[in-house]
This record gives structure tokens, C-alpha cells and sequence, in this order.
């Protein structure tokens, strides 16, 4: 069963919502304003075991790609996207030990952001690209989305010299890219349109400002800062939760 055939049952609300939110992710900009945080949820999603470690070069270790074909299949994930979650978790777990990243975390929000690379019945290659490159409407300010004018950088990445769209399997920005750019995969380049490195950028992102995501308070602190929405928290986290239902034991 794959990530799109999620019951709303199953996972405990109306998972419906993330049709819309998926597409409307960036009607904020992300940044780290001091807002209050609503506490929509009140425990943290269950974070599954962390992924079984082999070492791809000294000093950065790699998910095996044993679990990551087990875990994508139990879950429902392209393999690809499993491969990123891992990795970046991985990373994560030696950088900032103390935000306590769940790979089912970043799953969730791979998940309501693109269905992880496939919305629109696109296809996720094995090099962490979509067949066709995911770009989000353009945020002119009109309904729900912010307006936000492109910059030479974004109109290199989206097409658009006039309004800025969020690009990628994750969503990023133009702006927030730059802040948040990173290499997921070690092939020395940064690319928001490949998962490796967009869920590498997104784990950075939910663990800033001393994010603690094993607690309700840092989790919901962390994902509102990615979405500055209540349903968005919500079906992250039903999401979050479902896949480590899925993989448990």
C-alpha cells in the first residue's frame, strides 16, 4: 500500500486535509518568527528505531540499504525518500543529539508537502529527483498564499522573473533555501529538488532554536515553524504516527 492510499481512519483524523495543505505549505514564509506556539498536540509522534548504521566514507555514516528497503516497504515510502529520511536522521542524531529527530518525523512531512516526491502522479528516482520537477503555485499574494517576488536565484529555480513559488519535495523557498541549503547525499551540491538533500535542509530546519522533538512542546514548535497552521501539525503528525505503526517491531 502506498503513502497515497492512507485511511483517514486509520491514522486518526481527516487525512483529506493534506491534499490542500500539500499544495499550500508555503502560504508563510518560512522563517523562525517568536509566535506562540499552539500546542495541538500533546505528546510527540512515536520516533521508530534509529536506522541500522553502515559507513559510506570516514566520519559520515549511511543508512544500510537493507533497512532502507524493509522500512520503505513496511511504511509504503519510495525507497528513495526512506533512503533521505534515514540519512538525514542519522546525520542529525551526530550533530544535534539533543533535538531527538525522528526519521517518521520527516516522513510526515514528506509526506503532506509532495507525498514524498510523488504528487501529481510524478514517479521519485533512485537519484532522489522527481521524473518531473515539483514547483508550487506562485505566491502572489491572491486567496492563501503570501506574496512574495522572486529573486534572480528563484526565477532559476522555478521559471517565474515575476513571483516566487516553493520548489522541491519538501517546499522550500528561494530565501529559505539559502539559509537552509544543504548536501544530504555527498555528491557536493545542494539541490532543493532532490529529497536527499531537501530532507537533510529539513531536519535542520525543524532542530533550530533548540528544538527538542522528542518532547510535545518542541515537536509542535518545530513543525509550526515549517507551517504556521494547526491542521498542518495535525496531519503531520497522523502521518508521523502512521508510519511508525506500520513499522514497528
Amino acid at each position: 500500500m502506498t503513502d497515497r492510499h492512507l485511511k483517514a481512519g486509520a491514522i486518526g483524523i481527516a487525512v483529506v486535509l493534506v491534499g490542500a495543505l500539500a499544495l499550500t505549505g508555503w502560504a508563510v514564509a518560512k522563517w523562525h518568527p517568536k509566535v506562540n506556539v499552539p500546542m495541538v498536540v500533546q505528546v510527540a509522534p512515536t520516533a521508530a528505531r534509529v536506522p541500522v548504521v553502515t559507513r559510506r566514507s570516514p566520519g559520515r555514516p549511511t543508512v544500510s540499504g537493507a533497512w532502507v528497503e524493509d522500512t520503505a516497504a513496511k511504511a509504503g515510502i519510495p525507497a528513495p525518500a526512506m533512503r533521505a529520511y534515514g540519512e538525514a536522521t542519522l546525520l542529525l542524531s551526530k550533530e544535534d543529539p539533543g533535538c531527538h529527530l525522528g526519521w517518521t518525523t520527516l516522513a510526515g512531512v514528506g509526506y503532506v508537502e509532495s507525498l514524498h516526491g510523488t504528487i501529481g502522479g510524478r514517479t521519485l528516482r533512485a537519484d532522489g529527483l522527481s521524473s518531473t520537477p515539483i514547483i508550487g503555485p506562485a505566491l502572489n499574494g491572491k486567496g492563501k498564499f503570501a506574496a512574495i517576488s522572486a529573486t534572480p536565484a528563484g526565477t532559476r529555480l522555478h521559471g517565474d522573473p515575476t513571483w516566487d513559488h516553493a520548489v522541491g519535495p519538501l517546499q522550500f523557498i528561494e530565501s529559505t533555501w539559502q539559509r537552509w541549503a544543504a548536501d544530504g547525499d555527498g555528491d557536493g551540491k545542494k539541490d532543493p529538488f532532490d529529497i536527499d538533500d531537501a530532507a537533510y535542509a529539513t531536519a535542520h530546519y525543524l532542530c533550530a532554536d533548540g528544538h527538542d522533538l522528542a518532547t510535545a512542546a518542541g515537536w509542535n514548535g518545530g513543525i509550526f515553524s515549517y507551517n504556521h497552521s494547526a491542521d498542518y501539525i495535525r496531519s503531520v503528525y497522523a502521518a508521523a504516527e502512521a508510519y511508525a505503526t506500520r513499522t514497528a517491531g
